[in-house]
Parts: C-alpha cells; sequence; structure tokens
C-alpha cells in the first residue's frame, strides 16, 4: 500500500491510499481510502507507517532542556521599541545601549540590585533577546557611566517629542531614604518615605501634562523643594528651547519668591496655589467671601496683593468634611496624649518634674500630631495642664475645603475651570512616584555609593517608568485602570470629587473584561505574561543533536495583551 496524490485541475489534488500488484507485465491498482479529508500530519504519519519507519510521539522523540520565561520580556522590549525608547538612548546599536536596555527591562520585570540584575536575566530569555548573556556588574557600571553622560541629550530628545512652545509642564520633588553613609548626595532632610534616622536623596521629575517624564534631577537630601525650581526653568528655557512655557507646581514649591524669580522671565508662565495663610489673609480683607460658595463651587476673584495674577476659589464639601474629622481625630489623640503626661506630673510629688521636663515631653506630642496652634498649654514646675483654643479651631474649620488656585495664564488662554483641572493634573507626577518607589520599579533601596551611579540609577528608574507609562496606556482593557479617566479629566467638576466612569466600576465589580478575560494590575499581568515560555528540545535519542526553540502557544489573555501592545504609540501618547 502506498500513498498517491492526483493533481485535479480546477480543485485541490486527491489523496488517496492504493494497493498495488503485478500481473504478468501489467500493473494494478486500486484505490482503498480518500485521504482528502486528512490533515498534513495525519498523512505523513500514514506514510511513515506504510514505509515501516518508526512512528514516535514529541514526548518520546524529543527532550526539553531548558525552559525559559519569555512572554513578559517579549512585551516590554516590544513596548519599548515601538516607543523608540532605544534610538532615543542611542541611535546606533552597541554594547552599552543594549546593557542599558536590558537593565531597564530587567527593573519592570524583576527590580533588584546590579549584582542580581546578571544573574536574573539568565532566568529569563532577557540575556538572549538582548545579548547580554556575558556581562558582570562591572558592565552594567560602565553602562551606566555611559548613560548618564548622554542624560542630557535623552531629556531634549523628550523634550522635543513630548512637548512644544506654550505647553504646560508639571513638576514635582520627593525623596528616598538611603541605608549607607558614604555617598555625598546622602544628608538628612524632610524625609518623605518615613523613615526617620535615615539619609536621604531629593530628586524632581519633570513631565508633561499627561505625566509622562521628560527629565529627572538630583540634588542633595537637605535641598529644600523651592531651591530646586530655577534648574528647571534653565532646563525648560536653555536645554531644551523652550520660550513659552506654562510650568505647574504645589503650593510648596511655587512659593511667592519663586513667583517673583518666574515673573522675570518673559513668556513663563505659572499654575499654583496659595498657602492656608494666605486664603485667611484674603478672607479677613473681605477679598474672598465665603457665600460666593452658596451656589457654585468655584468663583474667580482679584486682590491688590496679588497683581497681575487670577485666582480661582474652589469649595469642596466632601474635602471639609474630610479636614473636620481629620483635626477632630488630632485633637482627641493629643489630648490623650497630653492627658498622659498630666497624670505622670501629678503623680511625682516627691521629685516633681521641671518645666524644662514637661516642656519637653508636651512639645514632643504636639509636633507629633502638629496640633500646637490649636492647643493652649499651661507649663510650671510640677504643674501641667491643657486646653482647646476653640477660637483657632474655628477659624480654620470655617476654611475647610476651600483652595485657591493662582495663576499667571489670562482667561483666553486658560479658564478658571481649566486652570483648576491643570493644578490637579500634579496628581499624574505623584503617580509616577507611586510606580517608582513602592509598586512596581522599586527604586530603594539605593545600593550605589558613588555620586554618579546614584543619578544613573535614577535616570535609569525614570526611563523604566516611561515604558510603563506607555505600556500602561497600550494594555488599559486588561488592567484595572480607568480607561476613560484621561477624557473624563478633560470635562467633568473641576473643584467636585472624582468617580470612576461606569466603564471602571464595571472592571472592578465583575474582575472581568468584555471579552470575558480576567483584569489585571499591571504587576499581576506581567507575571501571567511570563508563563509564556521559550523551550530548548533537542532529539531525545541523540544527546548531539542540534536544538531547536519553541514558543508555547500563547493563552487567550496573552494573545490579546500582544494584540494591543502592537498598537502602540496609544492615543495620547503620539509625538507632540
Amino acid at each position: 500500500m502506498y500513498i498517491e496524490i492526483v493533481p485535479n485541475r480546477n480543485s485541490p489534488p486527491a489523496v488517496l491510499l492504493r494497493e498495488g500488484w503485478r500481473e504478468g507485465n501489467k500493473i494494478c491498482k486500486r484505490t482503498l481510502a480518500n485521504l482528502t479529508g486528512w490533515s498534513q500530519a495525519r498523512i505523513d504519519a500514514l506514510r511513515r507507517v506504510l514505509k515501516d519507519e518508526p512512528v514516535l510521539s514529541a514526548q518520546d522523540a524529543f527532550v526539553v532542556e531548558r525552559s525559559l520565561p519569555h512572554g513578559h520580556v517579549q512585551a516590554v522590549l516590544e513596548a519599548l521599541k515601538r516607543i523608540g525608547l532605544d534610538t532615543l538612548i542611542g541611535s546606533k546599536r552597541s554594547r552599552e545601549r543594549d546593557l542599558v536596555l536590558a537593565m531597564i527591562v530587567e527593573r519592570l520585570i524583576h527590580p533588584c540590585s546590579k549584582l542580581a540584575t546578571t544573574r536574573l536575566w539568565h532566568s529569563s530569555t532577557l540575556a538572549e533577546e538582548v545579548t547580554v548573556g556575558d556581562a558582570t556588574e562591572d558592565d552594567l557600571y560602565e553602562a551606566m557611566d555611559w548613560l548618564l553622560e548622554r542624560q542630557s541629550r535623552i531629556e531634549h530628545k523628550l523634550a522635543a517629542r513630548h512637548l512644544g512652545q506654550g505647553a504646560q509642564v508639571l513638576y514635582d520633588v520627593t525623596s528616598s531614604y538611603y541605608e549607607g553613609r558614604t555617598c555625598p548626595l546622602m544628608r538628612f532632610g524632610h524625609d518623605r518615605d518615613g523613615k526617620t534616622g535615615r539619609p536621604i536623596v531629593v530628586y524632581g521629575v519633570l513631565t508633561d501634562a499627561q505625566g509622562r517624564p521628560i527629565a529627572l534631577q538630583v540634588y542633595p537630601g537637605n535641598t529644600g523643594e523651592p531651591s530646586t525650581v530655577p534648574d528647571q526653568v534653565h532646563k525648560l528655557r536653555e536645554q531644551f528651547g523652550l520660550q513659552q512655557v506654562v510650568l505647574v507646581g504645589d503650593r510648596g514649591m511655587l512659593t511667592q519668591t519663586q513667583i517673583d524669580k518666574l515673573k522675570q522671565y518673559p513668556g513663563l508662565g505659572w499654575i499654583s496655589a496659595l498657602r492656608s495663610s494666605a486664603i485667611r489673609d484674603l478672607v479677613q480683607a473681605g477679598t474672598l467671601q465665603l457665600s460666593l460658595f452658596d451656589e457654585q463651587n468655584l468663583a474667580e476673584i482679584s486682590s491688590p496683593e496679588f497683581a497681575g495674577e487670577r485666582l480661582i476659589a474652589c469649595h469642596n464639601p466632601l474635602l471639609a468634611e474630610e479636614r473636620a474629622r481629620k483635626r477632630e481625630e488630632l485633637l482627641k489623640a493629643t489630648e490623650k496624649a497630653l492627658e498622659g503626661i498630666a497624670r505622670q506630673v501629678s503623680r511625682r510629688t516627691k521629685t516633681p518634674l521641671t518645666a524644662a521636663e514637661i516642656g519637653q515631653k508636651a512639645g514632643a506630642v504636639v509636633n507629633r500630631f502638629k496640633m500646637g496652634k490649636h492647643m493652649e498649654l499651661t507649663i510650671k514646675d510640677g504643674a501641667f495642664g491643657y486646653a482647646r483654643r476653640s477660637q483657632n479651631i474655628e477659624r480654620e474649620a470655617a476654611l475647610d475645603g476651600i483652595y485657591v488656585i493662582r495663576t499667571s495664564e489670562p482667561p483666553s488662554r486658560l479658564s478658571a475651570a481649566d486652570t483648576v483641572r491643570s493644578y490637579k493634573n500634579l496628581a499624574q507626577v505623584e503617580r509616577a512616584f507611586r510606580c517608582l518607589k513602592g509598586i512596581d520599579i522599586l527604586v530603594r533601596p539605593i545600593r550605589h555609593r558613588d555620586e554618579q551611579r546614584v543619578k544613573a540609577h535614577l535616570f535609569l528608574c525614570m526611563l523604566a517608568y516611561y515604558v510603563e507609562w506607555h505600556m500602561r496606556r497600550a494594555l488599559a482593557p486588561l488592567l484595572f485602570d480607568d480607561e476613560q479617566l484621561d477624557q473624563d479629566r478633560k470635562t467633568r467638576d473641576p473643584v467636585a470629587a472624582a468617580k470612576p466612569s461606569a466603564s471602571a466600576k464595571k472592571k472592578k465589580a465583575l474582575r472581568v473584561t468584555t471579552e470575558g478575560l480576567p483584569i489585571h494590575s499591571f504587576e499581576t499581568l506581567l507575571a501571567e505574561l511570563a508563563t509564556r515560555c521559550r523551550n530548548r528540545c533537542r532529539i531525545k535519542s541523540d544527546p548531539k543533536s542540534p536544538t531547536v526553540s519553541h514558543l508555547t502557544e500563547p493563552t487567550p489573555l496573552q494573545q490579546r495583551a500582544f494584540e494591543l501592545l502592537q498598537l502602540l504609540p496609544v492615543t495620547g501618547s503620539s509625538h507632540s
């Protein structure tokens, strides 16, 4: 018996199982079965049986020598290249560029020390994909030095891509603690991580209006936030060549002193907010009347104290309730702690506490809860008393939920509502800090001792977030992220508390997409993608046979994720 393929003129060829024999000088044959409907694999298997060749299952014929997670590496590398970060870092491929790209990818899939990086990227396909399998930690340090030398050029390219004349630029500052004592950048200062007693490093991040990181600058830990603003102005105007730009910063950043300096630059605008003391002065002067909020939550006012500026006063009732609740809780906690001190003073009759000792204990309490302005303390040798300052509390309570946005931008360029929305966009930078410090990229612990390496490490983490920012946009249908958020920010009430869209609520309630796929966080989605592996196989009977690579078939979720990444750059992330 044998298999014969018979051509047809206007149809696919017929595949027939036939039997042949000889009668004298004549060869006879007959058809036993029509195999045209069979798959090619079944036909090939039958052909081997007819030839008396051994037929083995894949399990018997091949052995998997090694299986490496690949899907998450594939996803991050594809996103990185689609947004053009590789060419931004270096226009031509080089050993240093490959190492930097590999460190960025590893930072997203498994953040760790540089030594651990050289170990861990062998536990996935990353080392093979970027051809860095032979790299040591010293090679990584040299690549970081190479990256730091190119930082200004990379930032200039990012600014040219995402910023333009008249653009809004968000700026904020944060800090991270340091475990050692050797780096000169590490100083004691205002620690935002809550790790008291440890030195810190301060760094500021510039982003576009959507929160996409553009530039990063590192400062010693004892640097105050406002003192970093002039550097950013110089960077925007001199390095990026942006003469007309609107800088958005919080009230602790853009102080009156810094705003006075900004006024020296024609074309440079700002959006910030007033401190509570300035708002109180406006109320006392009658410029800001609380009756303005009887029928509306936003009103534009003017004051001679802020000549040439627009002031937009806002009132949020929910914020007022929250501040009142929090103040009352802090007052009760302060009173409870002070009551403990009062009992201690009353018990010490033989060796009474001195006024200095009592003051030290009471000062520690009011400083801890920040309620010193609301408490009246009576301190004498062997005597202690306390009471609430009711008038102070009432004056502060009257301003609960009220904040005032200030800007140099005229109404023709920016309406009052859009001014408030622009200021609230600072939440985009805060989200960047959360991703950098505590969710995905994990800036800390900072393990480098050299000042330049610390700067390179932080810049590397910023570039990793740049990739993550774009990936989150592309993968939003599979994430808990609100897909309507960007659009809603442009149209919703700028003062009222933000509410999730209907689609976001549905996501969180059902935890599945409209296609029935499970919803993930960014971290768990990368973990799911990592289950797609690259298997290295060889013929089982021949240990010296060549190996072949084979990828596991993608699951429906993985397939959908790769389809979404094919759409990069997504709407809202295109070059501007």
